[in-house]
């Protein structure tokens, strides 16, 4: 019938509305950028490290705006440290949820230093880098993790060390928990998870793995609407003299038992 011969046609039409929607959500988010590039180039230098803080995190937080990505907050994000954050890692916008959240001093592949206007941001936000490669840079980056945590502030690591589909968890590399362990400072699971505010499922829109281009991850985020990232914070744990292996495979369980159920822990 008539109501059937539309149909196509109406897809077709939401298909283009949402390219449309897409590729001005990619203006705002690129005219945000280069904001944000021009603050940490200008103004940066005559502000606190309070106030630097603060920017990022509102920087953050309204680039997730700009992109229709909601935030939801559980538990309480850390305001001061000493506390090494672990959290599992999905997609490029993990960060940017992360310090929307709150605001931490990550540890980041070393490449992204050299991305044009995004390394130059990432470095202003007080990003550690680490070439994952070379256990000779990762013994360098555990020392500056200890000394930033020794000087009380909240640091953030990815253990998994890659992303993941979302679903389930990757094992924890350990290296980077020695920081907390020679800094005797406290770590804290956090669990990450995207959600599809209409069906209340685990959204994979942002994933970003295997042979996906970030061209592509970024074209899903953006033309999928309704999403919300979740950001689930746990129950600081001390050293209590625990080996680092031992301990990551504790973080991890923490990570598993605070996300809301899609996926176990392999």
């Amino acid at each position: 019938d008539a109501r059937a011969a539309a149909q196509p046609a109406r897809r077709r039409r939401g298909r283009r509305m949402k390219a449309l929607t897409a590729c001005w959500l990619l203006l705002r988010g690129g005219a945000h950028i280069a904001g944000g590039w021009w603050t940490i180039r200008t103004r940066f230098p005559h502000m606190t490290q309070a106030e630097r803080e603060a920017r990022v995190q509102q920087w953050a937080a309204r680039f997730l705006h700009i992109w229709r990505i909601g935030l939801d907050v559980r538990g309480t994000p850390p305001k001061h440290g000493p506390v090494l954050m672990v959290v599992n890692h999905i997609s490029w916008l993990d960060i940017l949820v992360m310090h929307a959240a709150g605001y931490c001093r990550f540890v980041s592949k070393a490449d992204v230093k050299d991305w044009p206007v995004i390394g130059p941001m990432a470095t202003g936000a007080g990003t550690l880098y680490i070439a994952r490669e070379s256990r000779r840079d990762a013994l360098r980056v555990v020392h500056q993790m200890a000394e930033a945590l020794t000087r009380g502030e909240v640091v953030a690591a990815f253990p998994e060390g890659t992303t993941s589909d979302g679903l389930t968890l990757l094992p924890f590399h350990a290296n980077l928990i020695q920081a907390a362990i020679s800094a005797c400072a406290p770590a804290l699971p956090v669990a990450l998870e995207f959600i599809d505010s209409c069906t209340g499922q685990m959204s994979t829109a942002p994933m970003y793995i295997g042979d996906q281009t970030l061209l592509e991850s970024v074209w899903r985020t953006l033309t999928t609407p309704g999403l919300r990232a979740v950001v689930t914070y746990g129950t600081p744990q001390a050293p209590e003299g625990r080996e680092r292996r031992q301990w990551a495979a504790e973080l991890r369980e923490g990570v598993g038992a605070l996300r809301t159920g899609y996926g176990n822990i392999p």
